[in-house]
């Protein structure tokens, strides 16, 4: 009983701490004279950022915080401009959606234009913050799901509809300029009807209404000229297999992601499809595991459009580092996209936090490279604000440190290639494969009796050193 009462408690202290949060939000700093209170309204005078100029390049030796150091996206790198590596885009849910509430706390971000309110004059101000935002940032994509940027109403078609009034104001606000989505995807996790997943469910009412939301987001995402559409399926998994036939869920999940190319073709969408593999998190196990795992699905189902969006956070989650999955992804022609983030390696869940570790970055950068670029992919940052960070300003930084991280990685990278050494060692190392048996062996016309013969011949092998920590030494050198 005295456990009931202490939660009690505690659910009551929540609830009022996020009220008056709620009720102590600043409307409009930017203008006081702004008539834009009540969620009626989408008017805001003035500038979202008013403090806030566009991000410059001003080099390594700045001390400026809201300047890059390192990005300079003019600047041509291993034979391309940087801005063309990177395709940098601006994530919307963990930019302007993101509260700062965690399992055990109430929201702690209360940005000058909200509100409080979910309404559709709400989405309106906040999609021109992302806007002015964006080009102050110097970034020219953005990436988003459906119910983030607009209100669920109460019936698919008013949620339609209120969708609808939002692309309808993103489309007048890129017109002019050369920004475009990264990607679409649909909110396919967060509504309870979704509990059992979208199109893994058990219930066949949810699939369809599942189908219906991602019909109407490659929709839109393909009029505002979206490059891609992502499916990250967080609850498509289980938590105990005791209750779940698996061999239905995954056939079923083939079979929507199917009806999904075949709608991308019919209404003339180029982009492409990306599946985000992740393993667990909020089911006990997601069956795209990993880029292994989603490969192997691919395969059995026949699913040849798909690549994959990587993101380094899902990477650790699995066992694996960032460069083995975008390594796995990239050598059977899957990598499409990276969601640039980090998690933190003593906490065991997907913290979503930017980048800023430059071997790691680096590291990504050698894949990215060797991969050819990502176009028509890119980096996007689904990446947030840590709870304690609270200034609006910090939105900026965050975004210039993790552009600045992966632009450090590749002038790296560039230095890598430059200096040789690595590539080198690395040629060596294969050297004996370079041999005329070796020759024979790659292309597949080497058989057993040969191998034998060779063996006999040889005697006992010799086995050459790793130079595993040369190779640490010369990659550490470039940092």
């Amino acid at each position: 009983m005295k456990e009931k009462r202490i939660l009690l408690f505690f659910s009551c202290l929540c609830v009022g701490i996020s009220l008056v949060i709620a009720s102590s939000q600043h409307t409009c700093p930017a203008n006081l004279e702004a008539k834009c209170g009540d969620g009626s309204t989408d008017d805001w005078e003035g500038e979202f950022f008013p403090g806030i100029k566009k991000i410059k390049y001003e080099g390594p030796t700045s001390k400026n915080p809201l300047s890059y150091k390192w990005y300079n996206a003019e600047e041509e790198i291993l034979g391309k401009k940087m801005k063309d590596w990177m395709r940098f885009s601006v994530a919307f849910w963990h930019t302007f959606r993101g509260t700062g509430a965690d399992p055990f706390g109430a929201p702690t971000k209360s940005w000058p234009w909200e509100d409080g309110t979910n309404s559709v004059a709400m989405a309106k101000r906040r999609m021109r913050a992302h806007f002015e935002f964006m080009d102050k940032l110097g970034v020219n994509r953005w990436c988003f799901h459906d119910r983030d940027i607009a209100p669920d109403g109460k019936t698919l078609a008013e949620t339609n509809a209120n969708l609808d009034e939002i692309i309808a104001l993103a489309k007048e606000l890129q017109e002019g300029t050369d920004i475009k989505p990264l990607w679409g995807t649909a909110q396919l996790f967060l509504h309870p009807r979704y509990m059992h997943g979208a199109a893994t469910s058990s219930e066949v009412g949810v699939y369809a209404y599942a189908a219906a939301q991602v019909k109407k987001a490659m929709e839109v995402t393909n009029y505002l000229g979206g490059e891609n559409y992502v499916f990250w399926g967080g609850r498509e998994g289980y938590q105990t297999l005791l209750n779940t036939d698996m061999q239905r869920e995954l056939d079923h999940l083939a079979k929507f992601l199917q009806a999904a190319v075949d709608y991308k073709k019919k209404i003339g969408f180029n982009g492409t499809l990306l599946i985000e593999p992740k393993p667990q998190e909020p089911t006990k196990h997601q069956y795209d595991w990993d880029a292994a795992t989603a490969f192997a699905f691919f395969q059995k189902y026949g699913l040849q459009e798909f690549k994959l969006n990587i993101e380094c956070n899902h990477a650790t989650l699995s066992g694996h580092s960032c460069h083995h999955e975008l390594e796995t992804a990239r050598i059977n022609g899957l990598l499409g996209n990276i969601d640039a983030n980090t998690g933190d390696p003593q906490i065991g869940w997907d913290t979503d936090q930017f980048l800023t570790d430059i071997a790691e970055a680096t590291l990504v950068m050698l894949s990215v490279v060797r991969n050819g670029g990502l176009a028509p992919g890119g980096f996007n940052f689904d990446a947030k604000l840590r709870r304690e960070s609270t200034d609006v300003e910090d939105m900026f930084i965050a975004h210039v440190s993790g552009m600045d991280t992966l632009a450090r990685g590749l002038r790296n990278v560039a230095k890598l290639i430059e200096d040789g050494s690595l590539a080198e060692l690395v040629r060596k190392r294969y050297q004996s494969f370079d041999s005329e048996i070796g020759a024979q062996i790659e292309a597949g016309k080497a058989d057993f009796e040969t191998l034998e013969k060779k063996a006999m011949e040889w005697g006992e092998p010799s086995v050459a050193s790793g130079k595993q920590e040369l190779a640490e030494m010369i990659f550490q050198s470039v940092l």
